[in-house]
C-alpha cells in the first residue's frame, strides 16, 4: 500500500509499505474514504513542528471497514465510521474517566500521524490499522455525508468540545474566537447553534471572515483587548501573543480554551488573570469522548460543517495539493 510522507518542509510524497494485518481479535483494518488536513497539519508542512520527518502524515478521516477481528462486535466490514487521532483502549482507568488521549494500555501520546508514543501510521494512507476497534471506532450516523465530516477525528469533535459544554452551563454567553484556521470557524457555527449571544471571531484571512459572517458571527482582522467584554474565549492559533489578549478580554471568572499548538514559547499576563479570575485549559482533546455528541450535533441540521471544507481533491493528488495553502482540504477516494 501507499502511505503519505512527510520529508521535508512544504514536500510530502507517497511511499510504498506494507498492507497492514489484523494482528489481534479485536482489531479492524480500514480504508480513508474522505480525509482532511488538521490545524497542526499545516504548522508540520510549515515546518513549525518538533519532530524530525520522515513520518507518515495525518489524523482526520472517515474510513471504510475493510477487515475485523473475530472479537469486535461494534463495526463491521463495509461500515464507515471514524477515526479518532489518538489510539485508546477504552477498558483502562483513564479511557472510562473518558481521559482518552492519555490511555495507559499504549505508550504514551500514541496517535496517528505523528511517531509518537510509537508508530501508528497516518491516517493519508490506502490501509490503517486500528487497534481496540469496538472503543475507537465510531459510526457515521446515516444521512451524514464523510466529506462534511472528514474532521470528526479531531478538529470537529474538538470544536464541540471547546464551546459546547461551556455554553450550556453559561446560557446565552458572550464568545471571543481568536484562530488561523479551521477549528475556529467549526467553533463560530456550533455557538451561534448552541445560543451563543454575540460572536467576535478574529483571523487576518478574510476569506475565513466572511465564513465566520455566514455563521452569524461579527468579524475583525485583528484583536483589540476590550476588558471584561467576553465570557468565553477560543484561541487555535498557536500563537501566545494571540493567547495573551484573548485572555486580557475575558469577564470576571471567564473561561480560556487554547487549541492552539504551542510550539514556540511567549509570556501570559497573569497578573490580569489572577485579578480578573480566569479559568485557562491548554490542551489536545481527549475526542474519542466527544465523538459521539458532535456528530450528533452535526446530524441534527442546526450546524453546517461541510461549509468549512474549502476544496474536495481526488487521493492521487495527495502530495502535490496537500502543500497548498488550503484552509480546509478534503481528499476523497474513488473507490471509497
Amino acid at each position: 500500500m501507499r502511505e503519505l510522507t512527510y520529508v521535508a518542509r512544504r514536500t510530502v510524497e507517497w511511499r510504498e509499505a506494507p498492507d497492514p494485518k489484523v494482528q489481534s481479535s479485536d482489531e479492524a483494518i480500514v480504508t480513508p474514504v474522505a480525509a482532511t488536513a488538521c490545524d497542526v497539519d499545516s504548522a508540520i508542512l510549515a515546518g513549525h513542528g518538533f519532530i524530525d520527518p520522515p513520518f507518515a502524515l495525518g489524523h482526520e478521516c472517515v474510513a471504510r471497514v475493510v477487515e475485523t477481528g473475530d472479537a469486535v462486535t461494534a463495526v463491521a466490514p463495509g461500515d464507515i465510521v471514524v477515526v479518532p487521532w489518538s489510539i485508546s483502549c477504552g477498558s483502562c482507568d483513564r479511557c472510562r474517566a473518558g481521559l482518552t488521549a492519555h490511555c495507559t494500555t499504549v505508550p504514551y501520546m500514541a496517535m496517528y500521524g505523528a511517531p509518537i508514543g510509537g508508530n501508528w501510521g497516518g491516517l493519508f494512507s490506502d490501509l490503517v490499522r486500528v487497534p481496540y476497534a469496538d472503543a475507537m471506532l465510531v459510526p457515521l450516523p446515516a444521512g451524514l455525508d464523510p466529506v462534511a465530516m472528514a474532521s470528526a477525528s479531531d478538529n470537529w469533535s474538538l470544536a464541540w468540545r471547546l464551546i459546547a459544554p461551556h455554553l450550556k452551563g453559561r446560557p446565552g454567553a458572550r464568545v471571543l474566537v481568536v484562530t488561523r484556521g479551521s477549528i475556529g470557524l467549526y467553533v463560530c457555527d456550533i455557538a451561534r447553534a448552541l445560543g451563543a449571544s454575540d460572536v467576535l471571531y478574529v483571523d487576518p484571512d478574510p476569506e475565513h471572515r466572511k465564513l465566520a459572517r455566514g455563521f452569524g458571527a461579527d468579524t475583525a482582522e485583528t484583536l483589540e483587548p476590550v476588558p471584561q467584554r467576553f465570557d468565553i474565549a477560543v484561541e487555535a492559533t498557536g500563537r501566545v501573543d494571540q493567547l495573551a489578549l484573548a485572555v486580557k478580554c475575558l469577564s470576571p471568572e471567564g473561561i480560556c480554551e487554547s487549541a492552539g499548538n504551542h510550539f514556540r514559547p511567549g509570556e501570559l499576563p497573569l497578573l490580569d488573570m489572577y485579578l480578573t479570575g480566569v479559568t485557562l485549559r491548554v490542551a489536545r482533546d481527549n475526542v474519542r469522548a466527544h465523538i459521539p455528541d458532535a456528530l450528533a450535533l452535526a446530524a441534527s441540521g442546526k450546524v453546517t460543517p461541510g461549509k468549512v471544507v474549502s476544496h474536495v481533491i481526488d487521493w492521487d493528488d495527495l502530495p502535490s495539493a496537500l502543500p497548498e495553502r488550503h484552509l480546509k482540504p478534503v481528499f476523497v477516494r474513488a473507490d471509497g
